[in-house]
């Protein structure tokens, strides 16, 4: 049928086609393509976004408010440390498991999809694959429940995320390391209670003079700089990381001294699917409401949807949706074979917020 319509009709007719499977997008997804575990996966973070997110993400949005609550329940189903291993209390599970999640959460909430993937993939993910064992015991396990989450600080007000360009710095005094400096924008600063920072501890190595730290919050020495006021996800805390003489054990080095800007690196590629997914929720939320809406506007005594304009703009965006989706599973599951993904999340990253975006404009402008 397919084949036949792209025959006879090229572009348009492909886009009718798609239309007219736009209801369907969501749960082929669900039931064809994945295994029965992931299946599950997404029901449950489907039917937890639409009962416990959906009804209160504006009002949280609107307030700058935490979903404290939320994110407990979070922890209990396993959603903010998913491929942690059960030894440390994670939930043992796959980075494309993670990526369907958080998609799916993000779907329901925007702010609270990126509350779970700061501590996921940029807090957790960094300690997971460097820390020692006694670090993994002492700063995993704690901020999987929703208890405590974690954040992560690269970015400095002269150099957004440059990790070879660090001013902050962090100087050996016998067995504690002294840190001074600013981090800006990091996300969950007002709510975290551990935070891995980034800080030069030679300049004469360049990057290879970045070092890598665990610094629990609150602690002496460390304050938070006003709340920034976006334009949304507010609901996640956004501010600055002030270090003035901010003293911590030098236990609390991550890794190996100068290693800094590899596990940086490496932990900002698996954080580039997280941000994927959460924009293909916040896309397919948009997509959901702009189908709903066409059907039930009427012009000329008919739903909008049976007008071939409102029709190719709706097939536009679901092709959008579904590519950049297939590009953040790719990236997922190279991670997971253990291939090289860095290129494959970057692309993910890239299409999936341009189609979140698109998608959200053109769904306003339909309205």
């Amino acid at each position: 049928m397919a084949a036949t319509l792209l025959a006879r009709g090229g572009s348009a007719a492909a886009r009718a086609l798609t239309f007219g499977c736009l209801r369907q997008l969501h749960t082929v997804y669900q039931t064809v393509e994945l295994p029965e575990t992931h299946q599950m996966l997404c029901r449950t973070c489907r039917d937890f976004a639409e009962k416990e997110l959906v009804p209160v993400a504006a009002q949280l949005d609107k307030e700058h408010r935490f979903p404290d609550e939320q994110v407990k329940k979070m922890g209990a189903l396993g959603l903010l440390a998913m491929d942690v291993p059960e030894e440390y209390k994670g939930a043992g599970l796959d980075y494309l498991a993670y990526s369907i999640a958080v998609e799916e959460i993000s779907r329901g909430c925007a702010s609270t999809g990126v509350i779970m993937s700061v501590n996921n993939s940029l807090y957790l993910g960094p300690i997971l694959k460097f820390g020692s064992e006694e670090q993994k015991h002492q700063w995993i396990a704690p901020f999987t429940s929703g208890d405590k989450i974690g954040c992560f600080a690269l970015s400095e007000p002269g150099n957004g995320s440059d990790a070879g360009a660090a001013s902050t710095v962090a100087r050996l005094d016998g067995n504690e390391w002294v840190l001074n400096g600013t981090k800006a924008w990091i996300t969950n600063a007002w709510d975290a209670s551990a935070v891995v920072v980034f800080a030069t501890t030679d300049k004469s190595q360049k990057h290879k003079g970045i070092s890598a730290f665990l610094v629990p919050m609150p602690t002496a020495g460390l304050s938070l700089g006003k709340k920034e006021d976006k334009l949304g996800i507010r609901a996640s805390s956004t501010a600055n990381l002030i270090f003035e003489d901010c003293r911590i054990p030098k236990a609390n080095l991550l890794g190996q001294q100068g290693m800094g800007f590899k596990i940086a690196m490496q932990t900002l590629d698996s954080g580039r699917i997280g941000i994927a997914s959460q924009a293909l929720g916040i896309a397919q939320g948009a997509l959901d409401c702009a189908v709903d809406y066409a059907e039930k506007r009427l012009a000329f005594g008919s739903p909008i949807s049976k007008l071939q304009a409102i029709q190719f703009k709706l097939a536009d965006m679901a092709l959008a949706l579904e590519s950049a989706r297939l590009l953040t599973w790719r990236a997922a599951m190279l991670k997971d074979n253990g291939k090289p993904y860095t290129k494959e999340a970057a692309m993910a990253k890239l299409a999936a917020s341009e189609a979140a975006t698109a998608i959200s404009h053109q769904g306003v402008l339909d309205a």
